[in-house]
């Protein structure tokens, strides 16, 4: 049974009104891929009666107010991703299309969806019970952040939404223990992972730099920004207090990463797994093709890329479910009339981190100076494939099932790591969980822009690229690899594009035909690095491509099969003696030269409604 979506469904239920209600930005797929199913469910399961508005109109008060309102609080969530993201390019382009919607016409997600739900709420429920704001949209975006879209740094959405709480990161307990202190009337303030304003800041808390400090000193934003990251340890993170002029954001230490038996019960509840027959009737919701019969695995990521929000998301702390909590679901799955056959994926934010981790971080925190796995892996961490080999092995046993792909991904690097079993880890792969292409992130070439980005070197992928070819040719299958790569990362020029795609011609021998240009996502260390034009770690100046055209050229260069004889012959208006007016030789260390005030023009046609914005 579906959570309600609808008045008919509530009052069936025999419920004067819902506890919770939960407004998503996306469509209401009952799926354990939805954060939003995911809270709905944890609340159901410890007694709440929880309902689901997913999408309302924000422009028709009926459709908006059709559940009524909750006896306990809302909860209020942007979507799977960053609405944002979800609603334009990387070029600031308005997006078309949306896998999370009805029909699949992207028109039903407002732009900074927790401002705008959050803000109809006070409209039409006048003194309501408290709003809490949740999912990545809410936990990116928590403390001081730069924002792509508006091209500034803006303060945390808490005080922007005029919300009363934020949960960040993966919230399965701290739902419910917000949910229980507002039922008993008891104190919030030391609930882990919470976020909320405050007149001063409690006593032991750490102060990052105030609000204004960071909006006008992009070194003072740097600062706050390492602060803010390595404070997401649940082990040692402590309270964080930033003084935003009116009022203290104060952020609890970070929710405790669940143990397995915890996962298991999550996964475990009652999902439908299919979208909700009020939104179906809408229209196909394409999203649905794939996560109707994918199963997670594990949660977490120790590859740290720093363009990636799943570190500060999820966590650096992998963890996992059990094999038996896995098989059963998908014993579930192949019962369904409809299953095929195929599981279309079988993992996590990456698939070979199941089964293992590093006891020195499970006890004492993630390291301070150093990472799991960049510039290497760290001999700490105990790579093992082993407990991933062994469930895929048992999977793909079960009754019914054809095959199993493993389409999240896998970090290559870590199979050398594992002397005794990452070989056979790729033959299993490549024998059995290979539909046609196998899709890997090398994202790009060149050691500097690696090295900005937090990548492997290319020796790695070169590895994996070699045996994954021997084992498919031994197998005689017909299957190869795909590769994911990056344009305007920064530290990226054209010349790393040229670079790149000679590399992919001479030695990868592909044509790619997409690549992403980069987007700065809220609250990553690539982000940061857009917006200070330095690294963080070394402090020196780093290359950043901002206008828009120039960033379309990067993207071009990798993926056209040649370039244009008129671009060829017509020079850049703007580059004199070979330098590029705009940003300069980033071989050279020259500094950047703003253009209008440090913003990126926007053509007229791209903007829409005044804000912008993407990212992978």
């Amino acid at each position: 049974m579906f959570l309600p979506t609808t008045i008919e469904e509530i009052r069936s239920r025999g419920w004067s009104r819902p506890d919770v209600i939960l407004i998503s930005g996306d469509t209401y797929i009952d799926s354990p891929y939805s954060g939003v199913a995911v809270i709905g469910r944890i609340l159901e399961n410890a007694g709440y009666k929880t309902a689901i508005l997913a999408q309302p109109d924000v422009d028709d008060p009926a459709d908006f107010t059709r559940l009524g309102e909750p006896a306990l609080f809302w909860g209020v969530s942007g979507g799977l991703v960053d609405s944002m993201v979800s609603n334009y390019t990387a070029l600031k382009k308005p997006r078309n299309q949306d896998d999370f919607t009805p029909g699949g016409v992207n028109n039903r997600r407002p732009d900074r969806a927790l401002i705008v739900y959050t803000n109809r709420i006070r409209r039409y429920f006048k003194d309501t019970v408290p709003i809490v704001l949740g999912g990545v949209e809410a936990g990116l975006r928590r403390v001081a952040h730069y924002d792509f879209w508006s091209n500034k740094v803006r303060g945390s959405v808490l005080f922007d939404a005029k919300a009363d709480y934020l949960l960040y990161g993966m919230a399965d307990r701290s739902i419910v223990e917000l949910a229980d202190a507002l039922r008993d009337g008891k104190p919030l303030d030391r609930i882990r992972g919470l976020c909320y304003g405050a007149k001063e800041a409690p006593a032991g808390a750490l102060a990052l730099p105030p609000l204004k400090a960071v909006q006008s000193d992009p070194a003072e934003y740097e600062r706050m920004f390492k602060m803010f990251y390595r404070n997401n340890d649940a082990v040692y993170g402590v309270t964080l207090a930033q003084d935003h002029g009116f009022r203290f954001l104060i952020q609890n230490p970070p929710a405790k990463p669940l143990n397995m038996r915890e996962m298991d019960a999550v996964y475990g509840l009652p999902f439908e797994r299919d979208v909700h027959p009020y939104y179906k009737a809408q229209g196909e919701v394409r999203a649905l093709q794939t996560i109707r019969f994918s199963v997670p695995t594990h949660r977490g990521c120790y590859g740290e890329c720093n363009y990636c929000a799943i570190a500060v998301h999820e966590g650096r702390t992998v963890q996992w479910r059990s094999e038996t909590s896995v098989l059963e679901e998908i014993r579930k799955i192949s019962a369904f009339p409809d299953f095929k056959g195929y599981i279309y994926d079988l993992g996590g934010p990456t698939a070979n981190m199941y089964g293992y981790e590093c006891r020195k971080k499970l006890e004492k925190g993630a390291c301070k100076e150093r990472r799991c796995i960049y510039p290497s892996v760290c001999p700490q961490l105990p790579v093992d494939h082993r407990p991933q080999l062994a469930l895929l092995e048992k999977a793909r046993r079960i009754p019914g099932v054809k095959k199993i792909m493993i389409a999240s991904g896998i970090r290559y690097d870590l199979i050398p790591a594992d002397i005794a079993y990452g070989k056979a880890y790729v033959r299993e792969l490549t024998r059995y969980h290979v539909s046609g292409q196998l899709r890997v992130a090398p994202e790009h070439d060149s050691p500097k822009v690696l090295a900005a980005m937090g990548k492997p070197g290319k020796s790695a992928l070169l590895a994996f690229k070699d045996e994954f070819e021997r084992e498919t040719k031994a197998a005689g299958l017909p299957q190869y690899l795909s590769y994911y790569f990056i344009a305007c990362h920064p530290g990226c020029t054209e010349r790393d594009m040229a670079g790149l795609k000679k590399f992919c011609q001479e030695t990868l021998h592909v044509t790619p035909e997409q690549a992403q240009i980069f987007t700065p996502t809220p609250s990553t260390w690539s982000a940061t690095m857009y917006y200070t034009e330095r690294h963080p770690d070394s402090g020196e100046h780093v290359f950043v491509e901002k206008d828009p055209a120039r960033k379309q050229k990067q993207k071009d260069i990798l993926t056209q099969k040649t370039e244009p004889a008129e671009r060829r012959a017509k020079p850049d208006p703007r580059r004199r003696n070979g330098r590029g007016g705009r940003s300069g030789n980033s071989l050279s260390g020259e500094r950047a030269v703003q253009v209008r005030d440090g913003k990126a023009r926007v053509p007229r046609k791209e903007k829409r409604g005044g804000s912008a914005p993407e990212s992978r």
